[in-house]
């Protein structure tokens, strides 16, 4: 055989390949996987020489995050104010911070830094649920600078909060009858914006961290944050796409040293449908092994911890006003029609069952008019769906990747104040996907919560909160095989990459998952602390660098 074939061993390779579920040695080539099998059966392909640097781990395909954001990357060159420890790209755990004063205490520390007088001070990672469901309000703000802009983003990424005098500059103080300035008790704005038009408003003035011009530190830092988890393949499934971040894009996949692939979408909210369909077409063509291009996001309304998700009657548990629509109902067919008539394949945020049942009704009406085989057009969170719609979902050629960690880390404040204990148990229904033949990945949104897919996959086999409740296991709980299928062929699939990736098959990129332990064999409450000792990408080798 070739000399170019390298035989490595493993103390077991779990493939996610059900024609060969297990084996011990697997034969790659040219970045690719040429068999996989046990020792006599490699043995034609070893040349001798056995590579057995992974003698005593245990190799599976590398994980697929379907749905995060290059803002992992870029988030963390800004201060970090959530609740829970976050592991940052450089594997170093950045503690939490459990209350209003913690906040300004870190918000202080971080201004006292800036050298420039004008510049904005940005912050990330503040959710009230996750600290007695005390707002950060403008005044609180105003308690770290009244002479520096301040502007705060929430976990879920829908909402901001800044400080009085970025209400004044945008001329928001005393514009409470806007969509998504919320009034605070003394009638003038609290602070807190919500949705997309208050929001944007601001960033007009301020700039907008979240789009502002990406740099090759920020992509090799998001690159790094997913080498971290063993992760192989990652999503940008929300992203502007202007011509310098292509370019970006593009050199930096084309480097050796860029040890991840990925898998850009295009935001329907800066194009037209005509312009995204005619982007898409040109980027296909520009993609490469590590760059693939061809989806479209619609995001169609908000988050239900931010209680901007639309939800169907009787909508909130605690009586807050249903959420907001992101995208006109009466246009959402439209745009659906659109895409699906040029072949291509959405990707359609829906966090609240009434977004759900508007993003199927577009779904159906353009498969009616314009019938397509395997069109995979996938609802992303689609965290309140019913049994009800996962049949409509099978029906129509659906997928669906549900928003798994959200179980531990708003499970308490769902079942408590947004959907109550009913609702709150079917919450990203894993359990409901798998009965109803739905194909179904499940996914971090990191930065909204951290890129970790075991961490994921334990959210959905144990489905317990953050305070150790319980939601949904009796009929919603994934075996620890069926979460790692849903963090690795499941997600491919979704994708429309299982062909490449998701498993360790011949012919497939060798992408691997590089474990100290077995997560089959561990107990199921320990599937998150598994260590991951690195990754293998097209058959490069590397360690994760370790905290």
């Amino acid at each position: 055989m070739s000399a170019e074939t390298v035989v490595y061993s493993a103390r077991k390779i779990v493939t996610m390949n059900p024609s060969r579920p297990l084996a011990t040695h697997v034969a790659v080539r040219d970045g690719r996987i040429v068999a996989v099998g046990n020792a006599a059966e490699i043995a034609p392909f070893a040349g001798g020489a056995i590579d057995d640097r992974f003698r005593d781990k245990v190799l599976l395909p590398g994980f697929v995050e379907g749905h995060s954001h290059i803002m992992e990357g870029m988030m963390w060159s800004l201060p970090y104010v959530g609740a829970f420890d976050r592991r940052s790209p450089e594997g170093k755990v950045v503690t939490g911070v459990r209350d209003i004063d913690a906040i300004v205490a870190r918000l202080q520390e971080a201004e006292s830094r800036i050298g420039d007088p004008n510049a904005t001070l940005f912050a990330w990672g503040f959710d009230p649920l996750h600290i007695g469901g005390r707002m950060l309000t403008r005044r609180d703000l105003d308690r770290v600078s009244t002479t520096r802009s301040i502007m705060v983003i929430h976990a879920s990424f829908h909402i901001s909060n800044v400080n009085t005098l970025v209400l004044g500059r945008t001329e928001l103080l005393h514009a409470t009858e806007i969509s998504g300035v919320v009034a605070g008790e003394d009638g003038l704005a609290s602070g807190e914006l919500q949705g997309i038009a208050a929001r944007f408003r601001v960033f007009r003035v301020l700039g907008n961290p979240l789009s502002s011009a990406i740099t090759m530190h920020d992509v090799d830092r998001y690159a790094a944050s997913a080498r971290v988890q063993g992760v192989t393949t990652i999503t940008d499934l929300h992203n502007d796409l202007t011509d310098p971040t292509i370019e970006l894009y593009a050199a930096a996949t084309r480097s050796p040293e860029f040890g991840v692939r990925l898998v850009p979408a295009l935001a329907s909210a800066s194009h037209t449908p005509e312009q995204a369909i005619a982007k898409i077409a040109t980027l296909r063509e520009s993609g490469n092994d590590r760059l693939h291009y061809g989806i479209v996001k619609l995001v169609v309304d908000g988050s239900i911890q931010g209680f901007t998700a639309r939800l169907r009657w009787p909508g909130y548990h605690n009586g807050a006003p249903n959420g907001l629509w992101y995208i006109a109902p009466e246009d959402l067919p439209r745009l659906v029609d659109l895409y699906h008539k040029a072949g291509i394949q959405l990707h359609i945020h829906t966090n609240g069952d009434e977004a759900t049942e508007l993003a199927l009704d577009a779904i159906e009406k353009a498969l009616a008019a314009t019938p397509r085989a395997d069109h995979r057009h996938t609802l992303q969170h689609c965290q309140m769906a019913d049994a009800a719609q996962f049949r409509r979902m099978k029906a129509l050629g659906v997928c669906v990747n549900l928003f798994a960690n959200h179980l531990f880390y708003w499970g308490d404040s769902h079942h408590d104040l947004t959907m109550g204990p009913e609702r709150a148990g079917r919450l990203d229904a894993t359990g409901t996907a798998l009965r109803s033949g739905v194909p179904f990945a499940i996914h971090s949104d990191a930065p909204v919560t951290p890129l970790s897919p075991l961490f994921t996959a334990w959210c959905a086999v144990n489905r317990v909160s953050s305070s150790g409740r319980k939601l949904g296991t009796e009929t919603e709980a994934l075996g620890v095989e069926q979460a790692l299928a849903a963090i690795t062929i499941g997600a491919a699939y979704t994708l429309k990459l299982d062909h490449l990736i998701g498993s360790i098959a011949c012919g497939k990129f060798a992408d691997f998952a590089v474990l100290d332990d077995d997560p089959l064999a561990v107990a199921p409450a320990g599937l998150k602390d598994v260590p991951v000792w690195g990754t293998v990408v097209g058959g490069h080798v590397r360690k994760a660098p370790r905290a």
